[in-house]
C-alpha cells in the first residue's frame, strides 16, 4: 500500500525502457497506469468511460463544461490563465465515441503538477452552472423581445459545422451504420436537433454518473517521482468513495448478411448538374485483442492502401470511377476493429461497379496472393515505427496513453498494445510458418465477412436549406406561442450570458492559478548529444 494505493501488477517493457506499475485505489477502486523512465517530457491522462445512449452531445457538452471553473479556480477559463505562465507541451481534452480524455505534458516538473491540479479540480469539481451549460451547450438567444429567436452555443455552433463537411458526415454515419445497437451507433458529439432537446438537468446528471473515480483510468508517464505522483491523486480520490458505475460497451452484434444504407449530405449549390457523390466499404472485424491479431490488422491495412503502389489503393485511383480515395482504412479506436475504404466523387450511376471492384480486387488477392515484397515493407514499417516511438510534436507518452486505452477502457490489459515486442516475435513466427497468413485474413474478415455495409453518400444541393429553414420554422413557432413575459426573460437571460462573458474575472480568483516562479526553472540549459565527423 502507497498513499491508498494498491500495485496489483508490474512489468519491465524493455523495448521502450520503461517500469510499468498498475494501481488500484482501495477506497474508490480508481486504477491508475504508471510508467516509469527518463523521458523529460511528461504525460498525466484521465480517462473517463462515457458511453453516449443518444446523440444529444452530453459528453461533448460536457468536456468543454469542466473546464470553465471548478471549486478551487473560480474563473471562467482556467486554462486561458494557465498557460500563460506555462511551458505545458501539451494541453488538451477529447471526446471519443466511447470515452473522454484530458490530457497534459511538461518538461518542467512543478509545471506538470500545476497542470495536474487543475485538471482534476476541474474535472471532479467542475462549476455546472446554468451559465456554462448554456454557453457550452445551447440556449435561446434574442437580443430584445421583438427580435427572431436563434440557437447558440459552442457545441451546437461546432457540430453544426461538422455536418456541414461531406467528409465528417461520411465518417460519422460509417461508424453508425456498422453500429446500430450499441452506444456508437449515436453521435457522441451531438447531432444539433438533437442538442437543442438537451436540459441542464440531465448534463448535470451524466456528470454525477460518469465523472466519478471508480469510472476513472488515471496515467503517468515519464521522469518524475513515482511516489509522488500517488500522492497528488490520492489528494482527490480521498474525498470519494466507491460507486458502482454503470457504463457497459456492449459487442455490437453480427449482421447476417451485408448491406446497403443511402444518406444524403448536404452539398454546394454552384456545383450544378455534375454533382458528385461517395461511397464507402465497411466492415466490423474482430474485437481489439489479441495483439498478434491486432498487429497483424494494421500491417493489413498498411498493404492494401498504406503505400503508393498498395494494390487496393492503386486500383481504386486507377479505376477512374472517382476523384480520390475516402475511408479511414483501419480504425482501432473501438472496443471492436473496423476497416473503411471508397471513393469520393463518383458518378453514382457508378456505385454498382465501385463495390464490385473493391470486393473483386480483394478476392484476387485471397486467391492470388500479395506480394511479398509488400508484406516485407509493412512489417518492416511497423516494427520501426513501434521501435522508433518517433510521435513528432505529440508527447510519446500521451501515444502510448492512448494505445493503453483501446484495451483497458474494456477491462483488458492495459499493456497488450504497449509491450509489443512479444506479440511482434509472436506475429513474425506466425508469417514464417503460414505463407498465405494474409491471404487468410482478407478471406475470413473481408470478403466472408457477413458484417458489412455499403455506405452510398447522395449529394442533395437543397439539403442545407432545407434544414436551415425548418430550424427557423420551428423557432418562430416557439416564438410565436411564447408570451410577451417569456419573451423578454429570454431576451434578459441573453444579455445577463453576454455580460458574463465579457466580465473580467476578480483579481483574487486568478491569484489562484499556480504560476511558475524563477525558482520553478532549470538554471542550465539543456544539451542535446551530437557527433562531429570529417566526410
Amino acid at each position: 500500500m502507497m498513499h491508498g494505493f494498491e500495485c496489483i501488477a508490474k512489468r519491465e517493457i524493455k523495448e521502450l525502457k520503461t517500469e510499468a506499475y498498475l494501481y488500484r485505489h482501495q477506497k474508490t477502486g480508481a486504477e491508475l497506469l504508471s510508467l516509469v523512465n527518463e523521458d523529460e517530457n511528461k504525460v498525466f491522462g484521465i480517462t473517463f468511460r462515457t458511453p453516449p445512449s443518444d446523440s444529444t452531445g452530453m459528453a461533448h457538452i460536457l468536456e468543454h463544461a469542466v473546464l470553465c471553473g471548478s471549486r478551487k479556480y473560480r474563473i471562467k477559463e482556467p486554462f486561458v490563465e494557465l498557460v500563460k505562465s506555462s511551458l505545458q507541451t501539451f494541453i488538451n481534452a477529447f471526446t471519443y465515441p466511447d470515452k473522454t480524455v484530458y490530457p497534459v505534458a511538461s518538461q518542467n516538473t512543478q509545471d506538470f503538477y500545476n497542470l495536474i491540479d487543475v485538471y482534476l479540480d476541474a474535472v471532479f469539481y467542475p462549476r455546472l452552472t446554468p451559465f456554462t451549460f448554456q454557453q457550452e451547450g445551447w440556449h435561446l438567444e434574442m437580443d430584445q423581445p421583438d427580435r427572431p429567436l436563434t440557437y447558440q452555443g459552442v457545441v451546437y455552433g461546432e457540430m453544426k459545422g461538422a455536418y456541414s463537411s461531406p467528409e465528417s458526415v461520411l465518417a460519422e454515419y460509417s461508424q453508425q451504420c456498422l453500429f446500430p445497437d450499441n452506444t456508437y451507433g449515436f453521435d457522441s458529439g451531438g447531432r444539433p436537433e438533437k442538442i437543442i432537446t438537451l436540459t441542464f438537468e440531465q448534463f448535470r446528471a451524466f456528470h454525477r454518473r460518469f465523472y466519478h473515480p471508480s469510472n476513472a483510468r488515471l496515467y503517468f508517464y515519464g521522469n518524475d517521482d513515482p511516489e509522488k505522483r500517488l500522492a497528488l491523486v490520492n489528494e482527490f480520490l480521498q474525498e470519494f468513495d466507491y460507486l458502482k458505475v454503470d457504463a457497459p460497451i456492449a459487442l455490437q452484434p453480427p449482421f447476417a448478411g451485408p448491406r446497403r444504407i443511402t444518406h444524403s449530405f448536404a452539398s454546394g449549390q454552384d456545383q450544378g448538374r455534375g454533382l458528385k457523390g461517395m461511397l464507402t466499404l465497411n466492415w466490423v472485424l474482430t474485437e481489439t485483442l489479441p495483439s498478434e491479431r491486432n498487429l497483424a490488422f494494421h500491417m493489413l491495412d498498411y498493404i492494401l492502401l498504406g503505400m503508393p503502389g498498395s494494390p487496393l489503393r492503386k486500383v481504386l485511383i486507377e479505376s477512374g470511377l472517382g476523384e480520390d480515395l475516402t475511408g479511414g482504412g483501419l480504425d482501432s479506436e473501438l472496443r471492436q476493429l473496423t476497416f473503411s475504404t471508397g471513393l469520393k466523387g463518383i458518378d453514382l450511376d457508378n456505385v454498382d461497379r465501385i463495390e464490385s471492384l473493391i470486393l473483386d480486387t480483394l478476392t484476387a488477392l485471397s486467391q492470388k496472393g500479395l506480394d511479398p515484397s509488400d508484406i516485407e515493407a509493412a512489417l518492416n514499417r511497423i516494427e520501426f515505427s513501434l521501435r522508433e516511438n518517433n510521435t513528432g510534436r505529440f508527447p510519446r507518452g500521451l501515444a502510448l496513453m492512448l494505445r493503453a486505452m483501446t484495451t483497458w477502457l474494456y477491462d483488458r490489459d492495459p499493456l497488450a498494445l504497449v509491450a509489443f515486442a512479444e506479440p511482434l516475435e509472436n506475429l513474425k513466427k506466425e508469417l514464417s510458418a503460414n505463407s498465405r497468413f494474409f491471404e487468410e485474413l482478407i478471406a475470413r474478415y473481408l470478403l466472408d465477412n457477413p458484417h458489412r455495409v455499403t455506405l452510398i453518400l447522395k449529394p442533395d444541393p437543397r439539403l442545407a436549406e432545407q434544414e436551415e429553414q425548418k430550424e427557423k420554422a420551428g423557432l418562430s413557432s416557439l416564438q410565436a406561442a411564447l408570451t410577451d413575459p417569456e419573451l423578454a426573460e429570454i431576451a434578459s437571460r441573453t444579455q445577463k450570458l453576454k455580460e458574463a462573458q465579457t466580465r473580467p474575472d476578480p483579481p483574487e480568483a486568478l491569484a489562484v492559478i499556480p504560476a511558475l516562479k524563477l525558482v520553478d526553472l532549470d538554471k542550465n540549459n539543456g544539451t542535446s548529444p551530437n557527433r562531429v565527423g570529417k566526410n
